[in-house]
């Protein structure tokens, strides 16, 4: 019943869906392209903000019934036209959905494994959807609490009415992703020219490339920051002439990206910084409405990230966090010597020619320059792919220098001398400095064109056969290196899933199941986890993390050892030993002392008199 409910549920939300980008599309009037990321862009706004007032719950429910409103309205205003549904699709549309839905096949069969989503992204999504609400400070699951909730109110929203399956976490995250690299090809002007998509296509593709890090199949967000800072430019220049949509797009988009994660500002700023710049470079200056209306988008898509610091002020006054001083040595700041050897390894880092951040930098400069000659030389043409390269590498040193900040004056000195994430973070520029050249190149090539669609009829729109059919090579092409590229990324994730039956968290649901309790009420009980340090998965806390987010308990701990002498003591402090792995010294122990057969599963810790008592639930 419960399944059918969901199900039920499930195409609600679609329709809900449907009928905001109906209303978009109608009242707006936008470019497809853009319809989806700005719906879901906007949804997510409005959850995370009445999730700020404690309305998470009643909140989603408004908005979902709004929407069903909505395509009910646009369905009886098309019967009483007599209008017949159209479900035309172009030749790029039906790519890019087929393209999309054999990901989403294949997300499906993911579960969560990266260590980031059992220390936040996922435990605290788990709490959202128990609770109905934001962690607060007595929220003991959350050791992160000054992590934005930006997609983690869209993802509830999804799964608050289609369920809290992780494969569903996954799906709702991948809207996103799948809705930012839809906007990009908006940059397009001439649909007809099928090689711009094409293009498009096998560039952007390459930005997987500097994501195998963390894949789709998880619920980090490093790879949102750029493709949604590269959504919003792609609104941008193609409304240049229209700053007036401009800002209505990029009004939600940079306003959920400040709210993505604490750096999400950065990527913000700079979709912000490009549409005044293009509000001042097409001579709108004079226009006092137009620049209002840039005036209103910054401070309107401010709100969310404002609003964010408030309760961080507020509610969580006196709470230490992450990266805000929270340790004494945080707080007594680093040494000369440790800064001179972060400094001396970030310098190192960040010139690694067999790191992929680097790789991507330099093959892409290679690239640029190179196109940029030919342009210039063979086909005569003055590209701006050369200018973006300039302003792109203008914004990578920046970030690279911001990152150097981070770690120097920031983060925990234990984090701070290894460069923890540094390899997510210097990612994430690269997707914005590749995905960004990939964009201009796009519009050059557009540009290039001896005819612009629409002067000629359309079977004259090649200045000759010969460059026809360089044309349709140059097709064939880049379907053929995209569609390579994304098939290595599909079998990457195929083998993921197929793995699964062997990671940690596997055996560990096998073991404990995944709980979730009515009300959001956490398990109080302390438990025990035994098993293998193997890749260090107890000692750097992997194994802690994973049993909190399935048991939904605070107080987990981990052990790989039992010291005879010790044990009655050790175990007394626990409700639950939890055995997730065994070995021949343990069941040795267990066996003597406790007279159980060691075997994976939980067991009860009781006593009687003097003696402890092992009981397997």
């Amino acid at each position: 019943m419960l399944s059918l409910l969901q199900f039920v549920m499930g195409v609600l939300l679609i329709i809900s869906f449907v009928g905001y980008m109906q209303f978009v599309r109608k009242v707006l009037s936008l470019r497809w392209e853009f319809i989806p990321i700005f719906v879901f862009s906007a949804i997510a706004c409005i959850v995370f903000l009445i999730g700020l007032v404690g309305q998470l719950f009643i909140g989603s429910i408004v908005v979902l019934i709004i929407g069903l409103l909505l395509f009910r309205d646009t369905v009886a205003q098309a019967v009483r036209l007599g209008a017949k549904p159209q479900f035309m699709f172009s030749l790029f549309q039906l790519s890019f959905l087929g393209g999309t839905f054999i990901f989403l096949l294949i997300l499906f069969q993911n579960e969560l494994t990266h260590y980031d989503n059992f220390s936040h992204w996922a435990i605290v999504l788990k709490q959202m959807l128990s609770t109905n609400a934001f962690p607060t400070p007595n929220s003991d699951l959350i050791d992160f609490k000054n992590y934005p909730l930006g997609t983690s109110s869209f993802i509830y929203y999804v799964c608050r009415f289609m369920g809290h399956a992780q494969s569903t976490m996954l799906l709702a995250q991948a809207l996103l992703i799948f809705s930012c690299f839809y906007a990009m090809f908006g940059v397009v002007s001439e649909k007809k020219r099928f090689l711009l998509y094409a293009f498009l296509g096998f560039g952007l593709s390459t930005l997987s490339f500097f994501n195998l890090t963390i894949r789709i199949t998880n619920l980090l967000v490093d790879f949102l920051l750029p493709i949604y800072a590269l959504a919003i430019l792609a609104a941008i220049y193609q409304y240049r002439h229209d700053l007036k949509r401009a800002c209505i797009i990029v009004f939600p988009l940079a306003g959920v990206l400040t709210v993505i994660k604490s750096t999400g500002i950065i990527f913000a700023a700079i979709g912000l910084i490009f549409l005044v710049y293009t509000w001042l470079r097409n001579k709108q200056r004079s226009n006092w409405k137009t620049g209002l209306g840039v005036l209103g988008t910054i401070v309107g898509a401010l709100l969310p990230y404002f609003g964010w610091n408030w309760r961080m002020a507020t509610v969580f006054q006196g709470i230490d966090n992450k990266f805000e001083g929270a340790g004494a040595a945080l707080k007594a700041g680093k040494t000369a010597e440790q800064k001179w050897e972060i400094l001396t390894l970030f310098l190192k880092s960040s010139i690694d020619i067999t790191t992929r951040p680097v790789i991507g930098i330099v093959l892409f400069q290679l690239v640029a320059i190179a196109a940029s000659i030919v342009a210039y030389v063979v086909l005569k043409k003055k590209w701006n792919l050369w200018k973006v390269l300039i302003a792109l590498n203008v914004v990578l040193l920046l970030y690279y220098a911001g990152i150097l900040a981070l770690y120097l004056f920031s983060m925990p000195v234990d984090e701070a001398v290894r460069l923890a994430g540094f390899e997510r973070y210097a990612s994430s520029i690269v997707v914005l400095f590749a995905g960004g050249l990939v964009l201009c190149a796009a519009v050059d090539i557009e540009r290039s064109f001896h005819y612009r669609i629409g002067e000629v009829p359309d079977y004259k729109a090649f200045r000759s056969v010969q460059s026809k059919g360089h044309y349709q090579k140059g097709i064939i092409a880049c379907m053929a290196l995209a569609g390579t590229i994304l098939l290595s990324e599909y079998n990457g994730m195929a083998s993921i899933a197929n793995s699964y039956d062997t990671t940690l968290p596997y055996k560990i649901h096998a073991v404990t199941g995944d709980r979730w309790y009515a009300g959001g009420q956490e398990d109080t009980q302390r438990y025990l986890f035994y098993g293998s340090d193997r890749d260090q998965q107890v000692t750097n806390y992997y194994m802690q993390y994973v049993g909190k987010y399935f048991l939904y308990a605070p107080h987990v701990d981990g052990i790989v050892l039992f010291y005879e002498d010790n044990m009655d003591n050790l175990l007394s402090n626990y409700d639950y030993l939890v055995v997730v792995e065994t070995d021949l010294n343990a069941k040795y122990l267990l066996k003597k002392h406790y007279g159980i057969d060691m075997q994976e599963g939980i067991y009860k810790i009781t006593r009687s008199g003097e003696q402890i008592v092992l009981t397997l639930t």
